[in-house]
């Protein structure tokens, strides 16, 4: 392993900051637009979000040319899926095929912090946090990204998601509407820009629900 890869860290190598939250009929999905590597920007208009089926988004910080790789992978083994199986993965399916891609990279990780976020068989929304190496979850929100630490803990406050502990188990879903949730991703974004220097220019977000795909955009702090 490189001593790029054994000191982990999403700070480095073009950075930036990724939000999914889940609703009982919607998914929103949301990264900032900002390349940079140190204290230089390379690019201010560049998606970190990619749509890997009709019903599953995946948004990632970290290093966008091992992001690119990953993206790649997970395309073609869709493309595939929908060969054998005349159909597209439903948003569950996807996010275990990610978690498999990633671990099957373990020893040389994709150097990526992914959340997947989409609509399940049922049409609610999910959203599946990863570290590294694949170990994931559902969870009702999630950050990742240099300006992760900034918003979990808004989030937390703001959401207060279920322990999965309690008994009987509740549903990994915000309370929050859909026009309530897409406000929140907007003031985490404008928060984490005025601490982040990797987070900035613009935020992209991405909504599904019942009726489709709806994007959006926010203009953030430039400097």
């Amino acid at each position: 392993m490189t001593k790029e890869h054994a000191n982990w860290s999403p700070y480095d190598n073009n950075g930036g900051t990724c939000v999914a939250i889940a609703g009982a009929d919607y998914c929103v999905i949301a990264a900032d637009t900002r390349m940079s590597t140190g204290y230089s920007i390379l690019t201010r208009d560049y998606s970190k979000i990619c749509k890997l089926a009709d019903k599953s988004f995946m948004a990632s910080s970290g290093f966008q040319a091992d992001v690119k790789a990953l993206q790649k992978v997970l395309s073609s083994r869709h493309l595939i899926y929908q060969h054998q199986h005349n159909k597209q993965m439903s948003c569950p399916a996807m996010a275990q095929l990610l978690s498999n891609t990633l671990y099957y990279k373990r020893f040389f990780p994709y150097y990526a912090f992914n959340v997947l976020g989409g609509l399940d068989s049922e049409g609610k929304g999910c959203v599946f946090t990863y570290d590294a190496v694949g170990s994931y979850e559902r969870v009702g929100y999630s950050a990742q990204g240099s300006g992760a630490t900034l918003i979990t803990p808004f989030l937390d406050n703001q959401l207060k998601s279920p322990s999965p502990l309690l008994l009987p188990a509740k549903d990994a879903v915000t309370p929050l509407s859909e026009a309530e949730a897409v406000d929140l991703v907007k003031t985490c974004f404008s928060s984490a820009t005025e601490r982040d220097i990797y987070t900035g220019d613009s935020v992209e977000i991405i909504i599904l629900n019942a009726n489709g795909v709806r994007r959006e955009s926010e203009q953030l702090r430039k400097d």
